[in-house]
C-alpha cells in the first residue's frame, strides 16, 4: 500500500503536459456523470446513483445484498443509500428485512417490478456509455484505458470495494 504524501513537503508541480492531462480527466470526471445522470433522469425518472443501486441489487446472488455492502458498491453513505433505498421501497422496487445471518444488518432485495425497471432501463444506459466512453475508441484503446483507469482504481481505492475491479 502507498503511504500518504507528506501535507508539510511541497510537491513537484505538474509539468504543462501532466496538467493538461489533468485537467481532461478532472473534466471527464465532472461532465460524464452529468451525462450518464441527465439520460437516465429523462428516460428512466432514474438518478445513476439509483440505478447504481438497482443494478448492483440485480447482479447479486437472489437479488439480495446487505446495505453495507450496496452502499460499497454504490459508492454511496450508508445515509444517502437509506434514503434512495427509502424512495425506491416507495416505488415498489426495493424491500429491506432484517438478516437472517446477521440480526444487527439489514438486507436490501429487489422486487420483480425492480428487476423490470432494470430491464427496461439497462438498453438506454448502455448505449449513452458505448455512444460516450466506449465507441469512440478503438478496441486497443478501450484495453489500455481500463489498464489504465484499473491503475488508478487501485490507487484510490486499495480495498477494491468499487464495481469492476478485479
Amino acid at each position: 500500500m502507498t503511504s500518504s504524501p507528506d501535507p508539510t513537503a511541497t510537491p513537484p508541480w505538474l509539468d504543462p503536459d501532466q496538467q493538461r492531462t489533468w485537467l481532461r480527466l478532472a473534466g471527464l470526471l465532472i461532465k460524464l456523470p452529468a451525462a450518464l445522470d441527465a439520460q437516465l433522469q429523462r428516460d428512466a425518472g432514474l438518478s445513476h446513483f439509483d440505478y447504481m443501486v438497482l443494478s448492483q441489487l440485480s447482479e447479486a446472488p437472489n437479488r439480495t445484498l446487505r446495505m453495507s455492502q450496496l452502499a460499497e458498491l454504490a459508492n454511496g453513505s450508508l445515509s444517502r443509500l437509506s434514503h434512495v433505498v427509502k424512495r425506491l421501497e416507495q416505488r415498489g422496487w426495493v424491500r429491506r428485512q432484517p438478516c437472517l445471518e446477521d440480526g444487527r444488518a439489514t438486507n436490501a432485495i429487489l422486487t420483480e417490478d425492480g428487476y423490470e425497471k432494470v430491464v427496461q432501463t439497462a438498453p438506454g444506459h448502455v448505449a449513452t456509455v458505448r455512444s460516450l466512453v466506449v465507441d469512440p475508441l478503438t478496441p486497443d484503446e478501450l484495453a489500455r484505458f481500463g489498464d489504465l483507469v484499473g491503475t488508478l482504481l487501485a490507487r484510490v481505492d486499495p480495498d477494491g470495494d468499487c464495481p469492476g475491479q478485479d
